[in-house]
């Protein structure tokens, strides 16, 4: 019955995932693996949020509010007064975003190397997809390439900070590429939390922009999967058509409003994020990209991607090798900033590499 796959998911390989801390620890006979993988936020969420999902679970016998308007108005009152979407992690907000607008057979634009599901996510939904590399020094984005790629495409992705790489991308360049293009930008923004940049101002000037952010990250809210965007008002109700129902549960919003009512648990996050960055910057002794991100890119040459993941989680440390990111080539690692204990062992296994 393999004949009735697609062909898009016949061939090629699925998003690729880091390997579970708890397979390293048995694999390699380690109590406790530092978990500097997956980009997580290593402290817990705001009491706030845990609160409001303890209480949440008194109703979980019916259906949650399909529009999520409690956590769009806790969004209002935390950013602004700006339109919002929600989806389960911004990878559904990503999904719902190119199911509302792109059409199969039409180009979706993507700046690599990058988050992968992008792609993945439009070739699934039938797009053509379209590739536009970063220049390989800095992996800064070539503007007018970009430009010149979004001619005629209804939809284009670009990530900043960028993952894998903890680049951003200047707001007046994001401009000058929303005024070249006709069709939607979606920024992803989910690390702009720990970066000096806002690109929400944008907003107010442009309607074919999409500002994806989550929860994840600086809120410490990964296990629950809650992504939102800022919109254009005039694509609000075409998403809300298209979108899955009931795409986020009772739990995730209750605890979505409530991590939003703390903002103080993210100056912590963020302030511990910043200190350890320049530590790593200044200690690790490859070449370590710089990042506006809770995670940085490092340079494993002579050694490969794959190779450095394995001889790091013999150490009890959990990294991501980069070698899965299109375009990037084999010769990278991604390393996120845990706890302090995390830091530390991670510090002392690379300089032994």
């Amino acid at each position: 019955m393999r004949h009735l796959i697609r062909a898009c998911f016949s061939g090629a390989t699925g998003y690729s995932y880091a390997k579970k801390a708890e397979d390293v620890a048995r694999e390699h006979g380690i109590d406790r693996v530092a978990r500097l993988a997956s980009n997580e936020n290593p402290r817990p969420p705001s009491p706030a949020a845990i609160e409001a999902a303890t209480a949440a679970l008194r109703t979980i016998n019916r259906y949650p509010d399909e529009r999520a308007s409690a956590l769009v108005e806790a969004l209002r009152r935390y950013h602004g007064d700006y339109r919002f979407v929600t989806g389960a992690g911004m990878d559904g907000v990503i999904e719902t975003v190119i199911r509302t607008v792109v059409e199969p057979g039409e180009t979706v634009v993507v700046s690599t190397p990058t988050f992968s599901f992008y792609g993945l996510a439009a070739a699934a939904h039938g797009a053509r997809v379209v590739s536009v590399p970063r220049r390989e020094k800095d992996f800064s984005v070539d503007t007018a390439g970009f430009i010149e790629a979004c001619r005629g495409a209804k939809l284009a992705f670009l990530c900043t900070p960028n993952n894998p790489t903890g680049n951003s991308v200047p707001p007046e360049a994001v401009e000058e590429i929303l005024e070249g293009m006709e069709g939607l930008l979606f920024l992803d923004n989910a690390y702009v939390d720990f970066a000096d940049l806002d690109y929400r101002p944008l907003m107010q000037r442009h309607e074919n922009l999409i500002l994806g952010r989550t929860m994840s990250k600086i809120f410490a809210l990964a296990g629950l999967r809650v992504g939102y965007a800022f919109v254009p008002g005039w694509l609000e109700p075409f998403y809300h058509r298209a979108a899955t129902p009931f795409a986020l549960n009772s739990v995730s919003l209750a605890a979505a409003a409530g991590a939003l009512t703390d903002p103080d648990r993210v100056l912590e996050a963020r302030d511990h994020i910043r200190e350890w960055r320049q530590r790593f910057l200044e200690e690790i002794p490859f070449k370590t990209y710089p990042s506006d991100a809770n995670f940085v890119m490092i340079d494993v040459a002579p050694h490969t991607g794959d190779e450095a993941t394995e001889r790091l989680a013999a150490k009890g440390v959990l990294v991501r090798s980069c070698t899965g990111f299109p375009g990037l080539g084999n010769r990278f690692i991604r390393v996120s900033i845990g706890e302090d204990w995390e830091n530390i062992r991670f510090l002392e296994a690379i300089k032994d590499l």
